[in-house]
């Protein structure tokens, strides 16, 4: 069942989306070499116990995971990607670090994720990262009144083409609302013109993700981590957005994003 959210309830989880992005701008601001992901998580918790908030993964038990999950971050390193269960691990140099976090606030969620480079960048990490932010901001564009799912998932397919890199179909975007995940789901790539009409009131996750060299991804022992099947970097950038009249709301806009310039111009550029 999908549930079209009145503004007044948009207006709630924008709330919750908001404290989503300070969260991750915290957290990338402290991921720094020497760092580990064990502190991340427990400062997350601590920013989630002062605001009030609800962790979205905490007891978070689906049928693909070896649960239940007890921490409020997914945090996943250099070839893992998805559902990343953090662990004793030291940040080291050059490591890509991608943070996940979904949170409700007085019975409203949102979801959002990003993927940091610690230390010293390496260029083709740079280009893998901004693939999946380029995608991001184009299936955010194309999440418009009248348009369909299908168009989301074919703007984020068609930039994944563009940069060279085939994005993997088990896992994608979602509808969010009262709970982290509903309906409908959103592939990373698909047909244009296809698919339930965007309407007023839908609220979504969208989460392009990659992995440099290849669209097959493993599981970890943990039952939860997922990584490339090659061993190959990976990104992920996701967040929780709302279709409205007005044209689409992203309700997990971080003011680290403001602040930057367009991903276009960060690092390299597009190849067929």
């Amino acid at each position: 069942m999908i549930e079209l959210k009145s503004p007044a309830e948009i207006e709630r989880m924008h709330v919750t989306g908001q404290f989503i992005a300070e969260v991750l701008d915290e957290l990338s601001a402290r991921a720094a070499v020497g760092v580990n992901l064990l502190d991340l998580e427990h400062h997350a918790r601590h920013m989630l116990q002062e605001r009030g908030a609800v962790s979205c993964y905490w007891d978070y038990s689906p049928s693909f995971g070896r649960g239940p999950f007890r921490n409020v971050t997914c945090l996943a390193v250099n070839d893992a990607v998805l559902h990343g269960l953090p662990k004793s691990y030291v940040l080291a140099d050059g490591d890509v670090l991608t943070m996940d976090i979904a949170v409700l606030i007085d019975g409203w969620a949102a979801d959002s994720a990003m993927t940091v480079i610690v230390g010293t960048p390496r260029e083709e990490d740079q280009r893998l990262i901004q693939a999946t932010e380029v995608a991001l901001a184009a299936a955010i564009e194309a999440a418009q009144v009248g348009n369909r799912i299908g168009d989301i998932s074919a703007a984020i397919g068609e930039v994944c083409g563009q940069y060279g890199y085939t994005p993997n179909l088990e896992f994608g975007g979602h509808g969010i609302g009262r709970t982290m995940h509903e309906a409908p789901h959103i592939s990373n790539n698909g047909r244009r013109r296809h698919g339930m009409k965007l309407k007023p009131g839908l609220t979504v996750a969208i989460e392009p993700w990659l992995a440099a060299t290849t669209d097959e991804i493993v599981y970890d022992e943990d039952g939860w981590t997922l990584r490339s099947a090659d061993g190959s970097r990976t990104a992920h950038s996701e967040h929780t957005v709302a279709i409205t009249e007005d044209g689409p709301l992203v309700l997990t806009r971080r003011k680290s994003e403001l602040k930057a310039q367009p991903a276009s111009s960060q690092a390299g550029t597009p190849q067929a």
